[in-house]
């Protein structure tokens, strides 16, 4: 067997699970989850959930590999590099939430967010909702990081949120090659 099959066939017996993050502009997010090893995909786009959350807003769509990276880490990333504590008024394009597929995924955000709350500044709005509907972003805006590398927007914006990622949560980050 070939490597390349050898790999693939790994990838394909590995447990994978899906979950969407919400919480400020997709671009940013996006490139978050997409540096962390055990994060097979991020899909950027919006995600809609059931009344009264059912307007779509700025999330991602991770497919993951939970023997490689927790949900729970997932999770604390995603509340450490976004304002989720902030009630601002675009709250509505920005939904601060983590998107679950089923209630065991919904019972573990929960006690993440009781755990690293406190160590917050100020409560967390980050909310817990049932995933309903993705819909991707147009092909001009995914791995927006990649494509505007040194541009404006991802030194102002991206460039700070992976600098935490390194410092926070070094260990979990993907390898060269990965």
């Amino acid at each position: 067997m070939t490597h390349a099959a050898s790999q693939s066939e790994s990838l394909m017996s590995a447990e994978v699970h899906r979950i969407g993050f919400g919480g400020g502009c997709h671009w940013c997010t996006e490139a978050v989850f997409a540096a962390l090893r055990g994060v097979i995909r991020v899909e950027q786009g919006f995600i809609r959930a059931d009344a009264p959350d059912d307007n779509f807003s700025e999330a991602v769509l991770l497919t993951f590999q939970p023997e490689k990276i927790a949900l729970g880490s997932l999770i604390e990333i995603h509340l450490r590099t976004h304002s989720s504590t902030s009630n601002h008024s675009m709250r509505s394009k920005y939904r601060s939430a983590v998107y679950v597929m089923d209630e065991v995924q919904a019972e573990a955000a929960r006690r993440v967010l009781i755990e690293v709350g406190p160590g917050f500044d100020a409560p967390l709005v980050t909310r817990i909702l049932s995933f309903r509907t993705f819909k991707a972003s147009d092909e001009r805006f995914q791995r927006y990081s990649e494509k505007n590398a040194g541009g404006p927007f991802c030194t102002t914006y991206i460039d700070p949120k992976l600098a935490l990622l390194r410092k926070e949560f070094g260990g979990l980050l993907r390898s060269a090659g990965e």
